[in-house]
């Protein structure tokens, strides 16, 4: 184990891994090292946003470096085990992981912003799944096709809307053969479509 991990924890489906708030002397950099891990902030409605998922091997709090105020929850989406590193321990490997990753999700913000301002809700969804089929949320049915684990709820945060529209987006992608909805998750029926869909711009 690497000298900079404090400990390992295991947190299940849901559970709050870190609050909006100041850092404080307890808190710490934080590591995926299995499972998936949501950012999201809420208004005052109680409306979600999600900023960004954190997959195996990318870090999380990474506001504790500056000190400055956190601004989103922290949860873990999957079953999730998170190493707690100390950022004063970290290896020059390390470092440079930390560095490369923080690079990596400038970008995808950049991404988010533009996909939020540059295309309609269906489009968006579709960059959604695909997204999430290549992160531990995703999984292959029996017949070898991709599903996803995401309610509603979850989508509509993903993609800056609320769960009743989305879920009459859902019901057209249904009819139009690109998913296939079930209990908590979806199934993708046409990839390619859905890829053509999340290029679209409005």
């Amino acid at each position: 184990m690497s000298t900079s991990v404090l400990d390992t924890v295991n947190y299940r489906a849901g559970e709050i891994i870190l609050y909006p708030g100041v850092p404080g002397p307890k808190d710490q950099l934080y590591r995926v090292r299995s499972g998936l891990v949501r950012l999201q902030s809420v208004d005052e409605e109680g409306n979600a946003l999600t900023l960004r998922f954190v997959r195996p091997g990318e870090f999380f709090g990474e506001e504790v470096l500056s000190g400055t105020e956190r601004s989103y929850f922290a949860e873990a989406a999957t079953d999730t085990r998170i190493d707690t590193l100390s950022p004063g321990l970290l290896s020059p490997e390390e470092t440079q992981q930390l560095t490369v990753h923080l690079v990596m999700a400038l970008a995808q913000t950049y991404k988010t912003i533009q996909r939020l301002t540059g295309q309609r809700l269906k489009n968006r969804i579709a960059a959604a799944l695909l997204e999430l089929s290549q992160t531990p949320a995703a999984f292959k049915e029996p017949n070898g096709r991709m599903g996803v684990r995401a309610t509603h709820d979850e989508i509509a945060s993903a993609v800056g809307s609320v769960r009743e529209t989305v879920t009459k987006v859902i019901g057209e992608l249904s009819r139009e053969g690109y998913i296939r909805s079930g209990y908590g998750k979806l199934m993708l029926q046409d990839v390619e479509g859905l890829e053509d869909l999340a290029q679209q711009a409005a």
